[in-house]
């Protein structure tokens, strides 16, 4: 039994070091999926743009369609002047002739619009693809970094895993059922110490008895108060 108790102990131990490589292995992990995200956002705004450029593009030549067509009708009306033999038909076709032109001017001035917007819009959108490319560089050299510290980890989490699973091999099945329990009930503590009469686990006094029989170590013993099972430790010397 005493060699039971002392695996169960360098069990816990083997857990509590898989769980903390566990926690830095998932932070890091999940410093890469922000990195992603950094690019992903990148990505995202740089194809807003692109879209709202395509968008003032189409904008353009409808415009530049409708000009052309304005200009067209200009022309034609100004032909007809020529031809117009009664002062109420050549008053009308001005007029129209008036109506266009000012159709023709304010069209102008959208277009003009929309080309200095496209431009400056082109601009940004340069800008941000050479901040991309800037950015896309920087963040693959980040998770390298980070990706060769987690590749570290596991291989850790894997040499500590092999050892964990000796381990468990050794102890009787209920003793491992229970062990279990007890990690998801205390929080990843299933096994603690007896020291001066009291339990690690909740700090507080064993019974006597209680605590003459871990001595022993014939026996598997657990805190009556915290459930956890208890193991007495000679002391190191030295």
């Amino acid at each position: 039994m005493k060699k039971n108790l002392e695996t169960l102990y360098e069990l816990q131990e083997i857990d509590l070091k898989l769980d903390g490589i566990e926690g830095v292995r998932n932070s890091l992990l999940a410093e890469i999926d922000t990195l992603d995200q950094k690019v992903a956002e990148a990505r995202q705004e740089l194809l807003a743009r692109e879209e709202s450029c395509a968008s003032l593009d189409a904008e353009k030549e409808g415009l530049e369609v409708t000009l052309a067509t304005e200009a067209e009708n200009i022309a034609r009306s100004e032909a007809r002047l020529k031809e117009i033999k009664t002062q109420k038909e050549y008053l009308a076709v001005s007029k129209e002739i008036t109506a266009a032109r000012k159709m023709k001017t304010e069209l102008e001035e959208q277009l003009l619009q929309k080309i200095s917007l496209a431009d400056e819009l082109k601009g940004e959108i340069a800008e941000r693809k050479s901040n991309l490319d800037a950015l896309e560089g920087n963040i693959a050299a980040q998770k390298a970094e980070v990706q060769v510290k987690v590749d570290a980890l596991e291989r850790d989490i894997t040499v500590d895993q092999t050892s964990r699973d000796e381990k468990m091999k050794t102890l009787p099945p209920a003793v491992v059922k229970r062990y279990a329990q007890l990690r998801k009930m205390r929080r990843g503590l299933a096994v603690v110490e007896a020291r001066d009469g009291s339990c690690l686990g909740c700090n507080i006094n064993l019974p006597p008895q209680l605590y003459n029989t871990l001595f022993r170590g014939d026996e598997l013993i657990t805190c009556p108060h915290c459930q956890r099972m208890v193991v007495y430790r000679q002391p190191q010397q030295g």
